[in-house]
């Protein structure tokens, strides 16, 4: 059954172009990883409110940066031995210079893949 994992980071704002530049030349070392299904990052620039919903309105760009800017990364392998793996070889290789972009230690959620 795949494995996944969705990552949830929260960029210092004066670190955004550090972060991106960095994830952007390790984007090769994580699609190397073995059993590496799917990856995807994903820049949180947008919000939609109940009133955009039910009129079927698109989302609303943000327009300021409070606290951090929020990032996703999504991957997922063909097991969770993989998945741990992979982790180690981040951590291992390129984590601390992931960790020093952030506000506060990223939130992960681990689960199999339902569909």
């Amino acid at each position: 059954m795949p494995f996944a994992e969705t990552c949830i980071y929260q960029v210092k704002p004066q670190k955004v172009d550090e972060f991106e530049s960095l994830m952007l030349k390790i984007q090769d070392f994580l699609k190397k990883q073995e059993g590496l299904l799917l990856l995807r990052l994903v820049k949180r620039g947008y919000h939609i409110d109940l009133e955009q919903i039910r009129e079927g309105l698109p989302p609303k760009e943000i327009t300021r940066i409070i606290k951090s800017v929020k990032y996703v990364l999504y991957w997922e392998f063909d097991t969770k031995e993989s998945y741990g793996i992979a982790q180690k070889n981040l951590y291992d290789s390129h984590w601390k210079s992931i960790e020093r972009c952030l506000v506060m230690p990223h939130d992960k959620y681990l689960g199999e893949v339902l569909f």
